[in-house]
């Protein structure tokens, strides 16, 4: 087959409608598979159900910048007039010699004019796209308040979350045959690594995508790469190598538990009769989230974390029946999990300390019928505890810690943890931000859960208690 039929197969396969591999056809743009259906997913956002935002990231070299430009130019701009189109990438300079490269070789079949003092391209038709820039997050202020019937962002995880969504209020149109939308390539690592992760990743891995389309970009995606090039990905190690060349969402730069794999360590069920003890563990928070973890261990001294009950701004008589309505979820025999099942329920040194008025959080706890008791705080041995627990698969270290994939924010927090410069065998600490992104709550959580052990009678007393 030559290169048009391959295209044409391929463009099938993804799901492209006819006019849109119309029209790469007649702009001779042979787009490669994961790029096809990255646009198959753009012309999802004409339906009135469909998403509003699409994503494209992973790993370098899978042909990302190339793409956007092409959905953009080639698709949205030449079947309906007058299209307003922003384009952003990091670094002015960088972004119209990168726009510049592109435009002479996709669109030279395409009529056109190019302002390269103004950065702004106009089709025949009217449409046109503005080839913008940033180099910190301020700059994206200069565009606010101005309407874009598409906006592209390229390197979305350098902007933080609180400007990408500033930049999305930007995104409407007066159009009638138009819906707007949003389009975002990046790469894993960044500022914005957590929120990108949160907003186009998890909804892809748990399927349950509604406003975004997340395709994942792979070195191997793009033909067109150079030899040269893999093997200098291929070169890397640790969390670049993981990042870059397997975009590898679970990892960062600096990330704390590298060991940490979704295919190996999250479970996607779990029977309850496998459990020979059950416990949870309790962090405090009003601003910040409050997170209970619900725990057991199997009679192979595995630890698995069944449940999660996280929430913020919440009162404590309402996380205590949301905490019991999650236990209530689990079986012991034929009836269901009680606090009274539990063989510890353990809670961070802040909800034992007095209040002005004399009062604890943990006594607001006890009225409601839950009874918490001191954790294990001791961060650094803490963490060396679950990452003992995940073990360490290239090292052939076999992991007794699981996490259910309910268990969502924390499967979420965990890749996203630092280590403290000032204290490597620490992890960082981070507050979720505004918008509940982000922040060590869980993973402080699970902390208590792995680090804390029920003693027996006998160690109580050989402790004098």
């Amino acid at each position: 087959m030559n290169e048009r039929e391959i295209f044409l197969n391929a463009a099938i396969a993804a799901g492209c409608p006819e006019d849109q591999t119309r029209n790469f056809v007649a702009a001779k743009l042979w787009l490669q598979e994961r790029q096809l259906v990255a646009s198959a997913a753009a012309r999802l956002c004409d339906r009135p159900d469909g998403p509003t935002e699409v994503g494209y990231g992973g790993a370098r070299g899978g042909g990302k910048s190339h793409w956007m430009l092409s959905q953009v130019g080639a698709d949205d701009c030449q079947r309906v007039p007058g299209l307003k189109c922003l384009l952003l990438r990091k670094v002015g300079k960088a972004n119209l010699e990168h726009f510049e490269d592109l435009r002479q070789r996709l669109f030279n079949r395409l009529p056109h004019e190019f302002s390269a003092f103004r950065g702004i391209l106009t089709f025949a038709n009217g449409s046109r796209i503005i080839a913008g820039h940033f180099q910190n997050d301020r700059d994206v202020d200069a565009y606010l308040g101005l309407e874009y019937d598409v906006i592209g962002i390229e390197e979305a995880t350098t902007l933080t979350s609180r400007k990408f969504q500033d930049i999305t209020t930007c995104c409407r149109s007066s159009k009638p045959n138009w819906r707007p939308r949003i389009y975002s390539t990046t790469n894993p690592g960044g500022v914005g690594h957590a929120w990108y992760r949160k907003r186009f990743v998890q909804p892809m891995l748990e399927r349950r995508e509604t406003e975004t389309r997340f395709i994942p970009a792979r070195v191997d995606d793009n033909a067109f790469n150079n030899p040269e090039y893999r093997r200098i990905l291929e070169g890397l190690t640790g969390w670049q190598r993981r990042a870059w060349l397997d975009g590898d969402w679970d990892i960062a730069a600096g990330q704390f538990f590298t060991q940490f794999r979704r295919d190996v360590h999250v479970v996607e069920d779990f029977d309850d009769a496998r459990a020979v003890e059950w416990f949870c563990a309790f962090d405090y928070g009003h601003v910040h989230y409050t997170v209970c973890l619900l725990g057991c261990r199997d009679g192979d001294g595995n630890t698995y974390v069944v449940d999660e009950h996280a929430e913020r701004l919440w009162l404590p008589q309402r996380h205590a029946a949301a905490i019991k309505a999650m236990l209530a979820r689990h079986k012991i025999g034929d009836r269901a999990l009680t606090l009274a099942d539990l063989k510890r329920f353990v809670a961070g040194a802040d909800v034992f300390s007095r209040q002005s008025d004399g009062t604890t959080i943990a006594a607001q706890y006890a009225k409601q019928g839950i009874t918490l008791r001191p954790a294990n705080t001791d961060r650094v041995n803490g963490w060396a505890e679950v990452m003992q627990g995940l073990g360490d698969i290239e090292g052939g270290i076999r992991p007794t810690l699981f996490i259910h994939a309910r268990c969502g924010r924390l499967i979420e927090t965990l890749p996203a943890l630092q280590h403290d410069p000032n204290r490597p065998e620490d992890v960082l600490k981070v507050d979720a931000d505004e918008d509940g992104v982000g922040g060590d709550d869980c993973a402080d959580c699970l902390r208590y859960l792995v680090a804390t052990k029920t003693r027996t009678i006998s160690e109580r007393k050989l402790r004098g208690l």
